[in-house]
């Protein structure tokens, strides 16, 4: 009876291992701060784009990506990514109307993935 009981311990162990070797998904990003250096305020609207790969062993999946101004408009890849591949959010930032000066805004990502929230950064100066 106690090998039996060994047994069914080490089949547990075994199964547990199994079960958690897969590792999450996982955004990794090429770089999280994107500088646009001096700009004229008559070129008020620039783009950058982050690019990631999903370096887990299951589908990422972004839910969501918010800026911290409605100057800043965040678009990602909406399908899930598969294990390996690469997605990319694509950032407007529009200082039309604002004031020319130093600026840096925040793009808060939010996935199913390990970590579950990514900051990203966006900074620049806009000149007259």
């Amino acid at each position: 009876m106690n090998m039996k009981r060994v047994l069914f311990t080490i089949s547990l162990l075994v199964v547990c291992l199994l079960a958690t070797a897969q590792k999450p998904a996982e955004a990794k990003f090429e770089k999280i701060t994107h500088h646009f250096g001096k700009f004229s305020s008559k070129d008020g609207k620039q783009e950058c784009v982050f690019s990631f790969t999903n370096t887990g062993d299951k589908p990422l999946v972004i839910n969501q990506a918010v800026a911290s101004c409605g100057c800043t408009v965040p678009k990602y890849t909406k399908t899930p990514i598969a294990p390996g591949q690469k997605g990319e959010i694509k950032v407007v930032y529009n200082g039309a109307g604002r004031i020319p000066g130093y600026f840096k805004k925040t793009i808060t990502i939010q996935t199913n993935g390990v970590p579950e929230m990514t900051r990203l950064y966006i900074e620049g100066e806009m000149v007259e």
